[in-house]
């Protein structure tokens, strides 16, 4: 028979083994691994696209979700330790959204943890996935064709700058597709007839650099790439293209909000919404082989009114009423 005292002992045990028993059999809390190019400042409107994203699909940051973030802060050559953290820390989807650099930094990394990109160019090219419908591996996401849009806007630009016989494009130097951008950008000016110079930057002075070296070859337009420095950098772009009186074309609505004159493109904080939306999924136990990459439907041409005036410039009718939004 047990004692009144070995029984009030193995009552307070138990009771002091409740509370870890009952920890353990608490299921972890998933964690997403986001590895960002850029600045997190810089990106919080994006990040509230993606978490929206991720909202819609039914998790919440801090709540039955964890989110570790890791910035490269533009320096791509960081990306690579940066996402080998993640993969220690045993993220269980790793999310790279609005920079080839980062994805493909994390498709060198692993081979098994979920990852989820938006691209600007296409993923079947730069190597991220075999197919756009079955991607198989591990990456699937959303992409732009930047050669399709790239033409396009190219054809905006001398519509709205018919005079214009030498274009510039401003890429990013570090980027690893600045390459295959160059190549794009010269296949694309050639079926136009006009000439493009490739003009690089990898920073704040060399922006302002690049834009000196315009004014010495006499640039008569502008495109500018799509790229994390340059989102960072949209109100400088902007201020140097009205100092320099270069038009220029840009890749989402931001930079021409902040003064620039037009862009055309798809929404960049949809390309994170989206992210975040595929990430959900993941985590609800979709295959990442079996998530298509998802390609931009919509691309929105906006214009600056005010900026094509400060220009002397006269925006045609046609153009115009093509618009999807007009700053005035």
């Amino acid at each position: 028979m047990i004692s009144r005292r070995d029984l009030i002992t193995l009552v307070g045990r138990a009771a002091a083994a409740w509370p870890i028993a009952a920890q353990a059999q608490q299921p972890a809390i998933p964690v997403i691994g986001y590895l960002g190019a850029g600045r997190p400042a810089a990106s919080v409107p994006l990040l509230a696209g993606f978490r929206k994203g991720l909202s819609e699909a039914g998790f919440t940051d801090g709540g039955n979700v964890a989110i570790e973030y890791r910035w490269a802060e533009n320096q791509y050559d960081r990306l690579p330790a940066l996402v080998a953290d993640l993969v220690r820390r045993r993220a269980d989807v790793i999310v790279t959204p609005g920079s080839t650099p980062a994805a493909l930094a994390a498709k060198a990394a692993t081979a098994t943890i979920p990852i989820v990109f938006s691209v600007g160019g296409d993923p079947v090219r730069r190597g991220l996935v075999a197919n756009l419908n079955r991607p198989g591996g591990n990456l699937t996401g959303f992409s732009e064709l930047n050669a399709d849009v790239l033409g396009k806007q190219l054809g905006l630009m001398h519509e709205l700058v018919p005079g214009a016989k030498r274009f510039g494009a401003l890429v990013n130097s570090t980027s690893p597709t600045a390459l295959s951008f160059s190549r794009d950008a010269q296949t694309a000016a050639t079926s136009i007839g006009r000439q493009i110079d490739i003009l690089t930057a990898s920073g704040s002075d060399e922006i302002d650099a690049a834009f000196a070296r315009m004014a010495q070859i006499q640039i008569d337009a502008l495109v500018v790439t799509a790229d994390p420095l340059f989102y960072e950098s949209r109100v400088q772009l902007a201020m140097l293209a009205m100092r320099h009186a270069v038009p220029g074309i840009y890749w989402d609505r931001p930079p021409v909000e902040a003064g620039g004159l037009l862009s055309y493109g798809s929404s960049v904080a949809d390309q994170y919404r989206q992210v975040g939306v595929y990430a959900g999924r993941i985590l609800r136990g979709e295959k990442t082989a079996d998530l298509p990459v998802q390609q931009a439907t919509k691309l929105d041409l906006v214009i600056n009114l005010r900026t094509a005036k400060a220009l002397g410039l006269e925006v045609p009718a046609p153009l115009l009423a093509r618009a999807d939004e007009v700053i005035e």
